[in-house]
C-alpha cells in the first residue's frame, strides 16, 4: 500500500509545500513574530519532518535532532490559540497552492498531523517545565489504516527506532 509520503509526491512535493508554507508564515503578521526572520534550515528541517510523519525517510530522527530538538525550539515562544489557529490555516491554504492531492482521506490526514502537532508545538511553548511538556518523545507517523469505507490516514502512535 502506498505511504502518505509516496502518495503526496515525496520529498520534492513536500519540499514545494512546506516553501510555500514557510513563505506564508514570515509575512503573516501574527505568525511572523514567532518565526522571526526566519532560519535558513528551517524549510529542510520542516520537510524532513512531515516526510518522517508521512512514512518517508526518518532523515528528521537520524540528522537533524530529531523530536528534543523540535521541543527545544518552541519552548518558550508561549504559543497564543489565535496563533495556533493561524498557523493549521496557513498550513491547509499551501497544501492547496501546492496542488498536494485534495482527496479526502489525505486532507484529512494533513489537517490531523498539523492540528495535532500545533497543539503539541503550543504546549510546549508554555511549559515552564518538563513535567509540563507534552508527553509526546518521537516522531508521530500517520499511515493509512483500512476499514470499510476505504482508506482512512491515522496517527498510529508509532515511532521509528
Amino acid at each position: 500500500m502506498q505511504t502518505l509520503y509516496e502518495h503526496a509526491g515525496g520529498e520534492p512535493a513536500i519540499r514545494r509545500f512546506v516553501e510555500i508554507f514557510y513563505a506564508k508564515v514570515l509575512a503573516d503578521p501574527l505568525l511572523q513574530p514567532l518565526f522571526g526572520k526566519g532560519k535558513p534550515e528551517h524549510v529542510a528541517h520542516l520537510t524532513a519532518f512531515t516526510a518522517e510523519c508521512f512514512s518517508g525517510p526518518d532523515t528528521f530522527t537520524r540528522k537533524m535532532g530529531g523530536f528534543a530538538g523540535l521541543i527545544a525550539a518552541h519552548r518558550g515562544l508561549n504559543i497564543r490559540d489565535d496563533q495556533r489557529q493561524r498557523f493549521v490555516a496557513l498550513y491547509m491554504a499551501a497544501a492547496d497552492e501546492a496542488q498536494l492531492p485534495d482527496d479526502a482521506p489525505f486532507r484529512e490526514a494533513l489537517r490531523s498531523h498539523v492540528e495535532f502537532g500545533a497543539e503539541v508545538a503550543q504546549q510546549n511553548s508554555r511549559a515552564k517545565t518538563d513535567a509540563e511538556l507534552h508527553p509526546l518523545r518521537e516522531v508521530p507517523i500517520w499511515e493509512w489504516s483500512e476499514d470499510e469505507s476505504g482508506n482512512e490516514a491515522t496517527d498510529t502512535g508509532k515511532a521509528r527506532s
